[in-house]
């Protein structure tokens, strides 16, 4: 009973917003906007004040980074195997890395946030933002270092291959609310009572819209794609990962708080970043969006395949079909191969 307590109220709020799409009672566009607010000030707000305001568990970073990221690289390189074994082409070693890509990028931001805070309440927003503050940063810095090794056609340093990806890092909504929230944590002035109520009212609406925007994009959701692939994508990125994080937490011995949010963030569907990053190397884009469909539905790409918003809902990114980092997170909240 109280994982449907915990459970329920998150599937009913994407169940309301399909349906207020189903309906006609909101457009179709209407998660354009309800995915900025929640993405770019609603979860900001939240993470800034729980940051501010919190008395977070002793638990070493290390162990968290350990736990989470040692999941993730043990799934990257059975992801990698397990490509060689499915290629007709064992030349195509770029393909390898965009579906170790789809295998370990879970949606955290739409899906993740909403689903951890129901679970384990507001004491989880200190992991999180442990995981959070490296995860779309290091992901995104790995498969672009490791799309130009196997593919040797870098044309520049590798400063010039990640400085993109560097710039639009202190533009993100996310990260700058995490920085600004630890500063001010280290000030130790907290928060005037006007001030710490008015940032919980935003923060308040942050899972609620973020959910409603996911049942929105569902509503013209389609998937194409080669169904094995498909299948593997999905089964290392539900079962295996989170199976993984679940032992090393164990063997690290974090605490409940931190073990539950490292395994619950690992257990996230496929995030719309992967299908982006496949995009923008024209390698399995059909088989990338499929899995984000199949395992949730989707959190916000589009272009053959998915259509919705943004992961990190920030306008401005446009996905090249070739070429080098190109903004990845902050995503055009309806997104097109080759826009």
């Amino acid at each position: 009973m109280a994982t449907l307590l915990i459970v329920a109220p998150v599937f009913a709020l994407i169940a309301a917003g399909y349906a207020a799409v189903l309906f006609r009672f909101v457009s179709e566009g209407a998660h354009k906007g309800i995915s900025e607010f929640a993405f770019s000030i609603a979860i900001p707000a939240l993470l800034f004040r729980t940051i501010v305001v919190s008395e977070f568990p002793d638990v070493s970073p290390y162990r968290m980074w350990g736990a989470y990221y040692g999941a993730l690289a043990l799934t990257w390189i059975a992801a990698l195997a397990l490509s060689a074994l499915l290629r007709a082409r064992r030349e195509d070693r770029e393909d390898g890395v965009v579906f170790a890509i789809g295998s370990v990028y879970g949606n955290i931001v739409m899906l993740g946030i909403p689903l951890v805070l129901s679970a384990l309440g507001n004491e989880a927003a200190g992991p999180m933002a442990l995981i959070l503050s490296v995860k779309t940063p290091l992901l995104w810095l790995c498969g672009i270092l490791q799309m130009e090794l196997v593919s040797r056609k870098r044309t520049g340093s590798a400063f010039s291959v990640i400085r993109p990806v560097l710039a639009d890092l202190v533009r993100n909504p996310l990260m700058i609310a995490i920085g600004f929230g630890v500063i001010w944590r280290f000030t130790g002035s907290g928060l005037t009572p006007v001030v710490d109520r008015t940032i919980e009212l935003l923060a308040q609406a942050g899972s609620p819209t973020a959910l409603v925007a996911l049942g929105i994009n569902l509503f013209r959701f389609e998937v194409k794609g080669e169904k094995l692939s498909i299948l593997a994508m999905c089964a290392l990125k539900l079962a295996a990962m989170p199976a993984a994080a679940f032992v090393l937490t164990r063997l690290l011995d974090l605490p409940a708080v931190a073990a539950g949010v490292v395994v619950l963030f690992a257990a996230m569907p496929t995030g719309a970043n992967a299908y982006i990053f496949a995009v923008q190397y024209q390698r399995l884009v059909n088989p990338v969006s499929g899995a984000v469909g199949h395992a949730a539905g989707g959190d916000d790409a589009a272009g053959g395949g998915v259509d919705g918003g943004g992961e990190i809902a920030r306008s401005g990114l446009r996905a090249k079909a070739r070429g080098h980092a190109t903004r990845p997170w902050r995503q055009s909240t309806s997104i097109s191969a080759g826009r």
